[in-house]
């Protein structure tokens, strides 16, 4: 039977274009929750679990927790598994980035994870640092003195050649996975799902927290504020760099600062001293 042309074509629920899309939104909230899993959810799961643990115990103030703990009392061994440590966990980034990407957009660019403007990101960088990173060390010395955060015990600084440079890198992989993560790819996710901003801010917020409560709950508290900060911040500028940079930059003050700080003041940043074992 003869149709003309100049009758309208009904789109049908067959219409691929509209199945596809259909589809994307279906599996986009199990994308994010398998991310989280394999990534900072479930450290925040392993972190919350540890804190609990610490404080059925023992009071929170003679816990302690280790930061880039030795993996091997070899060191060539040791320096091996903290490097794959590091580079198995910038694949999860990757990762990351690598579902972000879509035909004719980059997703580096589009998080603002490049070099295009590296001037203006280092000075905003180094600000947050003075904002975030001194007060976070109060922070932290105000709970070890109110006897409510975890003593963290930094990697010694040993002969090693290699200790700092991986100290370095451990720092940078922190701030690539956690600003990454909880803006470049959460903000662009949950957005996607319909979250209001509030929403998004708020939540991957105490999700940043939860991550650090293994330190004790003044630490987790500090980095909600910094969650909040630095997804204000994000928000604003639309690029990830000065916070990677902000946050590379603390966590290589914590790392290399930290042992220098607890042999200064040991009453406040070294572990506590074992207990006597009593005597037969």
């Amino acid at each position: 039977m003869w149709q003309s042309d100049n009758m309208p074509r009904s789109v049908g629920f067959n219409d691929p274009g509209i199945e596809q899309d259909g589809f994307r939104r279906r599996k986009l909230p199990w994308e994010v929750v398998l991310v989280l899993l394999v990534s900072v959810g479930q450290s925040a799961i392993y972190s919350v679990v540890s804190f609990v643990r610490a404080a059925t115990r023992a009071p929170i103030a003679q816990q302690q927790t280790q930061l880039n703990p030795s993996r091997s009392d070899e060191p060539f061994w040791d320096a091996l598994y903290q490097f794959l440590g590091i580079f198995f966990s910038l694949a999860l980034v990757a990762l990351a980035v690598y579902l972000l990407w879509e035909p004719a957009d980059n997703a580096l660019r589009r998080i603002g994870l490049d070099f295009r403007r590296f001037g203006s990101d280092v000075l905003r960088a180094v600000a947050l640092v003075a904002l975030i990173g001194v007060p976070g060390i109060g922070v932290y010395a105000v709970g070890r003195l109110l006897g409510q955060s975890i003593t963290v015990v930094p990697a010694p600084l040993d002969s090693s050649w290699w200790v700092i440079a991986l100290l370095v890198l451990a720092a940078l992989r922190a701030g690539l996975t956690e600003e990454v993560i909880f803006l470049g790819y959460l903000f662009d996710r949950l957005r996607r799902l319909g979250w209001s901003w509030t929403w998004i801010l708020v939540s991957t917020a105490l999700l940043r927290g939860s991550y650090h409560l293994y330190q004790g709950w003044p630490s987790a508290l500090g980095n909600v504020v910094m969650g909040l900060v630095f997804g204000w911040c994000y928000r604003r500028w639309g690029r990830v760099m000065p916070l990677v940079v902000a946050h590379t930059l603390i966590d290589v003050i914590a790392f290399v600062g930290y042992p220098l700080a607890a042999a200064w003041w040991p009453g406040i940043f070294a572990p506590p001293a074992p207990s006597p074992s009593p005597t037969a």
